[in-house]
């Protein structure tokens, strides 16, 4: 059954001008509460910094992140595992997110996230490959913010030993853009944050060549 599912919902990744609408339908069926599924469901009760994420639940970023990455897909190396990373890179804000000094946070949740995104996925297929992708993205989807932003988390090395740069910008555009109350002039603001990310580690990887 879960393998059924597996294919059904990749399908409907990689074909659907909204994935979310169907990902919204399956999510209330009985399938989500139990493993690995119910990973997805916790989502929909894990709150987020309404500062940065006025969408809401995790849930709610993770759909929105999901159709972002519908539209650009065709430009990924591997859209599949592309797609699946938008479906789980926030995976591991469930068990990491805790209200702090009174703000939400989620620290650590990449590394955590990419340990469930691979339990989960290995619950569903045993295509190493296509495993090791969509946990790579989702290991690193902060990086684009870190290093933009010069955070000590910065780790550009380690990121590049892992994933493209082409892939993981193209993912970091997904996530910025998938946000409630995105305005024109935030988008071109997030845009740009991306190129400057990009230009940066591009510099970098000259320096080291």
């Amino acid at each position: 059954m879960t393998i059924d599912y597996f294919h059904e919902i990749t399908s409907h990744l990689v074909n659907d001008e909204r994935p979310s609408v169907y990902l919204n339908d399956i999510s209330k069926e009985a399938l989500f509460k139990g493993q690995p599924f119910k990973m997805l469901s916790d989502l929909k009760e894990t709150p987020q910094n309404p500062v940065h994420h006025p969408e809401g639940s995790v849930w709610n970023h993770t759909m929105m992140v999901v159709d972002e990455a519908a539209k650009r897909r065709n430009r990924s190396e591997f859209k599949e595992a592309f797609m699946w990373a938008a479906l789980l890179h926030d995976i591991g804000k469930a068990p990491t997110t805790k209200l702090r000094k009174g703000r939400i946070t989620s620290y650590d949740h990449d590394k955590i996230g990419r340990e469930l995104a691979e339990r989960f996925l290995y619950k569903l297929t045993n295509d190493d490959e296509f495993i090791k992708q969509v946990a790579a993205i989702v290991r690193w989807h902060m990086q684009p913010l870190f290093i933009a932003k010069e955070l000590p988390f910065s780790d550009i090395e380690g990121m590049l030993s892992e994933v493209s740069l082409h892939e993981i910008s193209l993912f970091s555009i997904c996530d910025r853009l998938g946000r409630g109350n995105m305005t024109p002039e935030k988008a071109e603001e997030e845009k740009k944050s991306v190129e400057y990310f990009t230009k940066v580690c591009r510099e970098y990887v000259e320096i080291l060549n």
